[in-house]
């Protein structure tokens, strides 16, 4: 029997990292918001790495922040261990990653939304998503009960008709044993979504008290810890005890053990019909691709200040529970290791994420948005920056206003999306660096200044902040500006600093940021002679001499960006018919037909789309 559980102005379906964000921002912006959850132990889960960032994510959880988005401060405050990644490699590659404790996570996330003003956090399993003769959005729950939503964001992770397969047995399930989302799939397909199916996995879980830690190499936390958002208490947060990982190897045994019996994987005997992560592969899939590879480095990460469960990063696997503990006891340290939690490999549904415009609402289904591993990707960071972009839309949409793009020149989250909406995915996406054009103009360390007036033209950040933060940009451009106006003359202290750090003497006068762009050179060596330098916080030091020494570089990319704006200025009209237009190719017409590109830069990204079919449009659209 259904009944009319009334109306809410945003739905948001899903209770993990994608869809908490969702809801948060929503609510924040003054929305009347509904979160449901198949389960409210399962809010804001982990099921896979007890890890926030990492390469190229740490980027996205700092953009998150600026953006007014959660993410980082639930991190922070359950942080068991921070560290700056690639610190060997230049600014624009290091990428913040830090160890959480697990349950103290979703014990947080879930308080904050239950706390949140606006935001109803609702258990049930939503089986049906529908228009009704208003063009309004119903959802129907498995008990009978239907709501009414002016929009609906869909984030429903990996449940979505998700089974769960380890060896030769498989089962409906979501992670962690958890119900699957058995129904909406039918549904979603009924409204016109175009569903894939794709695959991931997750290592088994061992018993901290079973490792031989003397055969480990142990993996200290950095000093001080650095954290993600603007809101933690820095002196708090670095006087908290950290913890310690461990590292660990294969070797030829435990590869030839997977070798034995790739005959009773999943994903060689045909039982896994998804496509699995590149970038994240099991260890079966590892040893027969990397076959040249002698070991691989495997990380031994704690899952919580109050628990010995241990996750065994980089041994993903769906093999048999007895071959997985063969694996496990031929790892030097790991000989006598307790499996607490078997390692599986989950199958489950996804929309075609070419279906949506940037804004993550679907092209042909109005009101309705998708967010997280239900557009493609794979990564808790991944899913909350479209959850935060999807909920922060979705209420600009309510209240009229226009909605919030992020390009890729803005962004790590607006190369993400332009990536999935523009060119789609054959596997599950995951963010790196490599994928941003523009990744030194793009750091970390400047994310609130590329992204806050963003969070504060749509209400994510507060007034008081906002003043703030542009004092502190104020502030490194001023001590850039000082260093470049600075002349510091030849003296024999000057030259003992340079002969002392491998750097040439000086005969002649020469600017303070020229002495700092030499590689072998920070702004900290030339503090005896730098006689103007005024009382700066660390944070103005380290991001100035960030702007003072890859000046160059940055203006180029700044040029570059330029140009790519230009193109991205050029917009194409929403519902255009392209193969109406003369001189362009079949195929063009087609692909352009099926993502109707916003504009010519857009345009430019879809696969098969050539430089002449660019021309074709600039013409007939009479671009200059």
């Amino acid at each position: 029997m259904m009944y009319n559980a009334g109306k809410v102005q945003i739905a948001v379906v899903g209770a993990g990292h994608a869809g908490c964000e969702a809801a948060l921002a929503a609510a924040r912006i003054g929305c009347d918001t509904v979160l449901f959850t198949l389960s409210l132990d399962a809010v804001g889960n982990m099921p896979c790495n007890p890890s926030i960032g990492g390469t190229g994510k740490g980027h996205l959880v700092f953009e998150i922040d600026a953006l007014g988005g959660e993410m980082g401060r639930a991190a922070d405050k359950v942080c068991m261990q921070s560290r700056m990644l690639n610190l060997g490699k230049g600014p624009a590659v290091h990428s913040l990653r830090q160890q959480a404790d697990r349950r103290a996570y979703q014990t947080n996330m879930k308080k904050t939304l239950e706390e949140t003003k606006n935001l109803r956090l609702v258990q049930a399993e939503i089986c049906d998503i529908q228009k009704n003769e208003e063009g309004k959005l119903t959802l129907t729950t498995r008990f009978g009960a239907v709501w009414c939503a002016d929009k609906v964001i869909v984030s429903t992770g990996t449940y979505l008709d998700s089974r769960v397969i380890v060896g030769e047995t498989s089962f409906a399930s979501g992670p962690d044993n958890m119900f699957p989302a058995a129904f909406l799939s039918k549904s979603l397909e009924k409204l016109g979504v175009k569903l894939l199916r794709f695959k991931t996995g997750t290592p088994a879980r061992i018993h901290a008290d079973s490792i031989d830690y003397e055969k480990t190499e142990i993996q200290n936390p950095d000093v001080p810890p650095v954290c993600f958002s603007r809101h933690t208490d820095k002196e708090e947060f670095e006087n908290r005890e950290q913890y310690p990982c461990y590292t660990v190897y294969t070797n030829e045994n435990t590869h030839n053990i997977i070798k034995a019996n790739l005959h009773r994987s999943p994903l060689y005997s045909g039982n896994i019909r998804g496509i699995g992560p590149r970038y994240c592969p099991s260890i079966e899939d590892k040893v027969v691709r990397f076959s040249d590879k002698e070991r691989h480095q495997l990380f031994l990460e704690p899952m919580g200040r109050d628990t010995h469960e241990v996750y065994v990063q980089g041994l993903s696997s769906s093999l048999p529970e007895d071959v997985q503990l063969d694996i496990l006891h031929s790892i030097k340290g790991l000989e006598n290791a307790r499996v607490m939690r078997t390692a599986y490999a989950i199958e489950y549904d996804l929309a075609d994420p070419t279906q949506l415009y940037p804004t993550l609402e679907f092209k042909e289904i109005a009101g309705l948005y998708g967010a997280g591993q239900f557009n493609g990707t794979s990564g808790y960071e991944e899913a909350a920056a479209q959850g935060l972009i999807a909920g922060i839309n979705a209420a600009l949409s309510i209240k009229g206003e226009e909605p919030l793009v992020l390009s890729r020149s803005s962004s790590y989250i607006g190369t993400l999306i332009d990536d999935l909406v523009t060119k789609g995915t054959n596997e599950p996406y995951r963010i790196m660096t490599s994928r941003c054009e523009w990744r030194l103009v793009l750091r970390q360390d400047n994310a609130d200044r590329r992204l806050i007036d963003y969070g504060f033209r749509v209400g994510l950040v507060d007034k008081e902040h906002y003043e703030y933060k542009k004092r502190v940009f104020e502030m490194i451009d001023s001590e850039a500006e000082r260093a470049e106006n600075t002349f510091l003359p030849p003296s024999e202290k000057l030259n003992a600093i340079l002969l002392e750090k491998g750097s040439t003497p000086v005969s002649t006068g020469i600017r303070l940021a020229d002495l700092i762009r030499r590689p072998e050179l920070t702004y900290d060596d030339l503090r005896e002679v730098d006689t103007t330098r005024p009382e700066l916080p660390r944070e103005i030091i380290v991001r100035a001499q960030i702007e003072i020494k890859y000046a160059g570089y940055i203006k180029k990319q700044e040029m570059e960006i330029e140009a790519f704006t230009r193109l991205e200025n050029k917009k194409l009209p929403p519902d255009f018919d392209y193969t109406q237009i003369k001189g362009i190719r079949l195929e063009a017409g087609q692909k352009l037909n099926q993502i109707h590109p916003l504009n010519i830069g857009q345009a430019s990204r879809i696969s098969g789309i050539s430089p002449a079919d660019i021309s074709v449009l600039l013409i007939y659209f009479n671009m200059k």
